[in-house]
């Protein structure tokens, strides 16, 4: 063979991957996503937005600009869930909870008293229930791209402090608009008001409302300390933000955008996760320094109120697909171990 020869298919390669590079930079347009969210600007919710947006534009040279919309500026949950699923509005970070309305059975996120630890909550989600549940929501318009962290959720209220379940008799408790929520709070004889998020404040200031319930930096964020007296650690229920795309706009993505958000998506996660866990932390310290009495339950006190919401966890997994209240319960039990 003579030398031309030998260098052909190198010079073809070379070649190719010319023509390639163009074709890949025609892979990524020039995109604003729009992303909506609940929580105000120094929550750890906003902070993992920001994270993800910066990773969004140095993925893709710039061309994939990521709108933060921090404190329901696009509406409540609810709304923005149908803006994403009407191809409206690009991104979302709600609540898990919201989204029970749509996918019963996300309602298993919200069993009270389920875990114990965020290692346990998030082997939960990140495993093949979290899993199971993100498959069921492109056939919603929805696209999910993973969970966040938003906490384990505790009750303020200006009547009293929540040393045990008998203390929430009576109690006007604000709750997410969710059956299994409602139930919960039933059980312990309160008196759960549906309400959405951003009418809240309101309802505490004019006493509509005795307490609410939400994890610490939350209740922070939101200057509920203006408004509400006690803050008790229930720790009742593992409360997850979930990051979802619109589908009609995901199916407008290239693989290589895809790809982009996704990396991203995985990226912000544990990130996320460490900033809105040490926030809760310091968010104890900060409330009652803004003047909240803050107590913990005893743990034979959250045996028992572990033990009253049972029959509310044991009346509603009958109520959804057997396959995949079998896989909540038998990840449950993995994760306990």
């Amino acid at each position: 063979m003579r030398p031309g020869r030998r260098t052909f298919p190198l010079l073809a390669a070379a070649l190719g991957l010319a023509l390639a590079l163009p074709a890949l930079a025609q892979d990524i347009q020039e995109r604003t996503i729009r992303f909506g969210h609940l929580n105000n600007a120094d929550h750890p919710v906003s902070l993992g937005t920001k994270r993800f947006a910066e990773l969004v534009a140095a993925k893709s040279g710039g061309k994939l600009k990521v709108q933060e919309f921090p404190s329901s500026t696009l509406g409540n949950e609810l709304q923005q869930q149908s803006a994403l699923q009407g191809g409206i509005q690009e991104m979302s970070a709600p609540a898990t909870t919201s989204l029970a309305g749509i996918v019963k059975e996300f309602g298993l996120v919200d069993f009270p008293f389920a875990v114990a630890t965020f290692a346990q909550a998030d082997a939960l989600l990140d495993g093949p229930l979290g899993q199971a549940l993100i498959a069921k929501l492109p056939e919603k318009g929805l696209v999910a791209l993973g969970y966040w962290d938003l906490g384990f959720r505790n009750v303020t209220n200006s009547k009293r402090p929540i040393t045990r379940g008998e203390d929430l008799d009576g109690l006007k408790i604000r709750v997410i608009p969710n059956p299994v929520f409602l139930d919960t709070f039933k059980a312990f004889k309160a008196n759960p008001v549906p309400m959405p998020f951003g009418e809240l404040y309101g309802a505490l200031e004019s006493k509509a409302v005795d307490g609410q319930e939400n994890p610490f930096s939350v209740i922070l964020s939101n200057k509920f300390f203006e408004v509400q007296k006690y803050v008790s650690a229930t720790n009742h229920v593992y409360a997850a933000n979930i990051l979802l795309v619109s589908k009609r706009f995901w199916d407008k993505l290239s693989p290589a955008e895809q790809k982009i958000l996704n990396d991203a998506a995985n990226e912000t996660r544990p990130y996320q996760r460490q900033v809105s866990r040490a926030a809760a932390q310091k968010a104890v310290d900060e409330l009652k320094a803004k003047g909240m009495q803050y107590n913990e339950l005893a743990p034979a006190e959250l045996a028992k109120m572990r033990a009253t919401a049972r029959s509310v966890t044991d009346r509603f997994i009958t109520t959804y697909d057997p396959a995949v209240a079998k896989l909540y319960t038998d990840e449950l039990a993995r994760i306990q171990k």
